[in-house]
């Protein structure tokens, strides 16, 4: 039975997809992220915190997966209407603009600015 049971466990877990792996990410620079994050103020708001419901805020998230997320848009692997905006604002940036500005909203304080 216990063979049986591992036999079958084994099958199941060769035929899933390989995950994705993360990207390498380049080192980010915060300063640099800021003056390349300029459109992305518009949606996100100056800071990362967004005053909109329907875009997800930035700040003090983690680099790497703001990086890869970036990507996963540019590489139109994210669906939707807001996948393809997504695509569209990033389709001139080179992965190390993706890094800087990954690095410029990971060090914004999380949470709404001036929450008292």
């Amino acid at each position: 039975m216990l063979l049986r049971y591992s036999i079958a466990l084994s099958l199941f877990f060769t035929s899933l997809p390989p995950l994705p792996l993360l990207a390498a990410m380049p080192v980010g620079n915060s300063d640099l992220g800021q003056n390349k994050a300029y459109s992305c103020q518009f949606c996100h708001g100056v800071s990362g915190y967004s005053e909109r419901d329907d875009y997800p805020h930035l700040n003090g998230q983690n680099a790497q997966y703001l990086y890869n997320a970036m990507l996963s848009y540019q590489h139109g692997e994210r669906g939707g209407v807001m996948g393809k905006m997504m695509q569209q604002q990033l389709s001139a940036l080179n992965e190390q603009d993706l890094a800087d500005i990954a690095a410029f909203y990971a060090v914004q304080k999380a949470g709404k600015p001036n929450a008292e």
